[in-house]
């Protein structure tokens, strides 16, 4: 299972006003996490102005080893240490194997067998892939840019993780919790 990936899910809670100290921030110890044994990628959601005050940084590692190494090493320590004045809430993260990160639950839950994950993305993925090339594409033409099967592609699919991690698995994954982790 170790050599499935592993994925940690951070949020901040950021004091109003800090925002901009944040971003500095995170324009160190960014690098240096891309840096450590294993990174693969990472995301950052940031909020939305004057409504909600909290980042999720999500970083993808080779293994669970390395990510485990690098959110204890001293390094990530000292930074978080030197951010602490900025957060409203203590560093909190999870880190899950492979793509566990889009089946939510309780947190102290059992992580559904992997077949179940497949078949659950599937039909989650299946409709979307053909539902989303129909709005995105007219509303690309729309607003005149040209058809590039790559561009297209890129928009439509950036789209689909969009909805897939943010509305999509969240709801669907409590709808079928009953089946997902028997």
């Amino acid at each position: 299972m170790d050599n499935q990936g592993a994925s940690v899910v951070i949020t901040h809670h950021v004091i109003d006003g800090k925002q901009q100290q944040y971003e500095e921030w995170l324009s160190e110890i960014l690098p240096i996490s891309k840096k450590a044994t294993g990174f693969i990628d990472l995301q950052i959601v940031r909020p939305i102005p004057t409504l909600t005050f909290s980042y999720t940084v999500i970083i993808r590692f080779d293994t669970i080893a390395h990510l485990r190494s690098w959110m204890e090493s001293s390094n990530r320590k000292k930074l978080i240490d030197k951010a602490h004045p900025l957060f409203t809430k203590e560093d909190n993260y999870e880190i899950k194997t492979g793509l566990d990160f889009l089946f939510y639950g309780e947190t102290n839950a059992k992580v559904p067998v992997r077949w179940k994950q497949y078949l659950a993305t599937w039909s989650a993925i299946y409709p979307l892939s053909l539902l989303i090339p129909m709005i995105t594409i007219p509303v690309l033409r729309s607003f005149g840019i040209p058809v590039n099967r790559y561009f297209d592609g890129l928009v439509s699919t950036g789209c689909l993780v969009f909805l897939m991690i943010y509305l999509i698995m969240p709801n669907y994954t409590k709808l079928i919790k009953n089946w997902l982790y028997k």
